[in-house]
């Protein structure tokens, strides 16, 4: 008895090690997609830059992710998660490197052009590389680790700027200061690019290549004594897969794909990113001062991180279906009560931060986390890649979205009929989780591909 508790707990320290390590990769998509937020304006001033391409600049990373999330599930199914992975953590550092030593701005642009590439390819291969090597019980929880590493990422690099901007003045800013933001993200790059060669490749990976032998020592480390029943598992499965395009457009695993796209494009047009992105001009219409603005956004990045952690603490008891029901429901409540303190200028009192606050913890503890261990989970082994990737994508063109339209939407219509469009984004996606959504807690990959065939 005592043997095998130890053996679990060896178990438990790899996997754990393996999940912190691949998570490093949302710790730097957090950090990339934030830092510009504090370097943005003193860019503007050192190289003069005009409205439109202050956006251009600003928006320039992202046009990155959604190549990198296009192309990163399609190699790595060639090519290995893993390999991937470092590759991805090799175009941090060059975009950290390049964009902090930028003389211009089309070399600060094609810089972060790179970078985004890394953090399209990471978006959706931590998530699914977490998944593929999680035991069931605890995958959900696990892959949560992610989200949590975003919010992470954005946090710290949010503090890094704050810091770097009060250490001199604003001509010191402007000559050096944002070089110093962008660049900090050598560090990070550098731990990531490292620790990957410490982990092991997807056991189902090496499993779809026919290195068996190797994909079983792997599963021996991180399942014990069930490894071979799941390694069996895994080659019934495979044996049955074509690995084309098409069986995504087959019966179940079609129903698989409109779930996939549903859950990463409404992530992000029911408009956690307005928020994000807009807090300080959202802060300062309801009285604080504009100085104030940073510390209210990192107080949103604090209920942010905390409620992430009451979704690491749910997912995996009350489940994934359950949960987004809540939150999101949670969600559409708090945007509506936004609208409402909009449209009647219920900005001097309490009402508005709390609901804002409110939107973000219904957000972090369901919407944030639960599309990448859902998206993770639900498509076949051969083809998990690809799928991923154009479900991945389709989060970022939605994040294309949000930041190009908000601010119009905001100008245009106003606080009150942006956030009600947002409120209705979020009761479409209350309505097709609840007529669509299957639960996925404590089944292996494999269950829950032969689930959608068998019952769709």
């Amino acid at each position: 008895m005592k043997d095998q508790s130890n053996n679990r707990g060896i178990f438990k320290g790899y996997i754990v090690h393996i999940t912190v390590v691949a998570a490093l990769g949302g710790l730097l998509f957090g950090y990339d997609t934030a830092v510009i937020a504090g370097a943005i304006g003193y860019l503007e001033e050192k190289f003069a830059l005009s409205p439109a391409l202050v956006g251009w600049a600003a928006s320039s990373a992202i046009w990155g992710c959604i190549l990198g999330a296009a192309v990163a599930g399609y190699i790595s199914d060639r090519y290995g998660r893993k390999t991937i992975l470092i590759t991805a953590g090799v175009f941090f550092f060059v975009s950290a490197l390049g964009s902090a030593l930028a003389v211009d701005l089309t070399t600060f642009v094609l810089a972060r052009f790179v970078g985004g590439i890394g953090v399209g390819a990471a978006s959706m291969l931590s998530p699914l590389y977490i998944s593929e090597v999680s035991p069931a019980a605890s995958r959900g929880r696990l892959v949560s680790v992610y989200q949590l590493a975003i919010v992470f990422g954005i946090n710290i690099i949010y503090i890094i700027n704050y810091l770097i901007t009060i250490s001199g003045s604003n001509a010191w800013n402007v000559e050096y200061g944002w070089r110093y933001m962008l660049g900090s993200e050598v560090v990070p790059s550098i731990l990531f690019f490292a620790l990957l060669f410490t982990v092991p490749e997807s056991p189902r990976w090496l499993m779809k290549k026919g290195r068996e032998q190797k994909a079983g020592e792997i599963l021996r480390r991180i399942n014990g004594e069930q490894a071979d029943l799941i390694q069996e598992e895994i080659r019934n499965t495979l044996d049955v897969e074509t690995g084309k395009w098409s069986d995504l457009l087959g019966k179940g695993l079609r129903l698989a794909l409109v779930v996939g796209v549903v859950l990463a494009l409404f992530s992000q047009i029911t408009g956690i990113n307005a928020v994000i992105y807009f807090a300080p001009e959202i802060f300062k219409s309801i009285g604080f001062a504009v100085e104030s603005a940073f510390y209210q956004t990192i107080f949103i990045g604090l209920i942010n991180t905390a409620f992430t952690f009451v979704a690491l603490w749910l997912i995996d008891r009350i489940g994934r279906r359950k949960l987004l029901l809540w939150g999101v429901s949670g969600m559409v409540f708090c945007l509506c009560a936004i609208g409402i303190c909009f449209h009647f200028e219920i900005t001097k009192g309490p009402w508005l931060i709390l609901f804002v606050l409110g939107f973000i913890a219904c957000f972090a503890s369901s919407l944030g986390p639960i599309p990448w261990v859902i998206l993770s989970e639900i498509f076949p082994t051969k083809i998990r890649g690809i799928a991923m990737s154009l479900c991945t994508f389709m989060l970022w063109i939605g994040v294309i979205f949000i930041t190009q339209f908000t601010p119009l939407m905001l100008d245009e219509l106003g606080g009150a009929y942006t956030f009600w469009i947002f409120m209705i984004n979020a009761l479409i996606l209350l309505l097709f989780t609840w007529k669509f959504i299957p639960e996925t807690k404590g089944k292996s990959l494999e269950q829950i591909e032969k689930d959608w065939i068998k019952t769709r």
